[in-house]
């Protein structure tokens, strides 16, 4: 919308410039015949001309005297309304088989009879400006120039704002995803703090020191897991650049699965499930940041026993395709819809 307003304005300020050329000539045009018609002398000359000529064309019959005049007039008012553009004019008398023009302008030639000054044989003096559209280009430049640059500002002020929109939605996006994965990882530690807890208090295993150690070990560990996490949450501001910062090792796989398991294995104990571990790959060795890794793989296994109902089969295997190392986590629960 402001492109259009800006690109009527260039438009309309081009027909006010043509509004204010016209007026600006007619006066000059005007202003010529009225002092035209106090010199006695050029007005008896001209009629003199008329009666001894028929021809349409008078300029060439006047001498230099008179021609001299006219002109020294047009340009002491072409300065005085500062007026500064080349014209050439003409004394005529219209053609008698056409209709009798009346006193205006058209395009580039302005018009004014003579009939009040000279006699009254429509004789016509025409003010002819052959520059007439350069002169008015040539007013608009400063006005064009600002317009264009306006617009080029609109138009990089508009990218500017789309630009920062887009990453706006990108920093809320990443925020987004890092909340829900943040509440993930929160709750599985959690879970596994709330089951080892239940398993200590029962009656049947608390007076089992090897179940208390292990039951304790998880609360331990689970409770430093926590406290990581809360570390990232505080550490927020790496989301500004869209990315969390990683600290990578070179890890085990294997040992990292089997590490894992211990923590979340008392879900699945405590659903009466079973977890088949097969691991295969030759080469196991990854570099990555362990936190991670180890929040992925526990993300996976605590979604496949929520979603397996009761009893839990789970099965991890690994296995290695070309440089790559490939870890699957399956489960024979309700399983994802194809659209997720």
């Amino acid at each position: 919308i402001v492109l259009m307003i800006q690109v009527n304005w260039i438009f309309e300020s081009a027909k006010i410039k043509e509004a204010l050329f016209n007026e600006k000539a007619n006066m000059v045009l005007s202003r010529t015949t009225e002092a035209l018609g106090t010199d006695k002398e050029t007005c008896r000359r001209i009629g003199e001309v008329i009666q001894m000529d028929k021809d349409t064309a008078l300029a060439a019959k006047l001498g230099k005297r008179e021609m001299h005049k006219i002109d020294s007039i047009f340009n002491h008012y072409m300065n005085f309304y500062n007026f500064h553009i080349d014209y050439t004019f003409e004394v005529v008398k219209p053609n008698p088989f056409v209709a009798k023009y009346v006193s205006g302008n058209t395009n580039n030639v302005y018009n004014k009879s003579l009939d009040e000054v000279v006699s009254k044989n429509g004789i016509e003096l025409k003010l002819i400006f052959p520059e007439k559209k350069q002169f008015i280009a040539a007013e608009m430049g400063t006005l064009f120039i600002t317009s264009v640059i306006l617009i080029l500002v609109v138009l990089v002020l508009f990218w500017q704002t789309i630009q920062s929109l887009l990453k706006e939605k990108k920093i809320s996006e990443h925020t987004n995803d890092f909340l829900n994965n943040m509440t993930h990882e929160f709750k599985t530690p959690l879970t596994n703090i709330a089951l080892a807890t239940k398993m200590m208090t029962k009656d049947s295993t608390i007076q089992q020191a090897d179940k208390i150690k292990h039951y304790s070990g998880i609360i331990l560990e689970e409770n430093k897991k926590l406290r990581l996490q809360v570390e990232q949450v505080l550490s927020m501001t790496a989301l500004e650049r869209g990315e969390i910062p990683l600290q990578k090792t070179e890890l085990d796989f294997h040992q990292l699965t089997r590490n894992a398991l211990k923590y979340i294995s008392i879900q699945i104990e405590q659903q009466q499930g079973n977890l088949q571990l097969n691991l295969s790959a030759v080469n196991s060795l990854v570099v990555g940041d362990r936190i991670h890794l180890t929040n992925a793989l526990c993300n996976l296994i605590d979604n496949a026993i929520k979603y397996s109902g009761n009893k839990p089969q789970l099965q991890i295997q690994t296995f290695n395709m070309n440089q790559y190392l490939v870890v699957e986590v399956s489960d024979k629960g309700i399983g994802i819809e194809k659209q997720f």
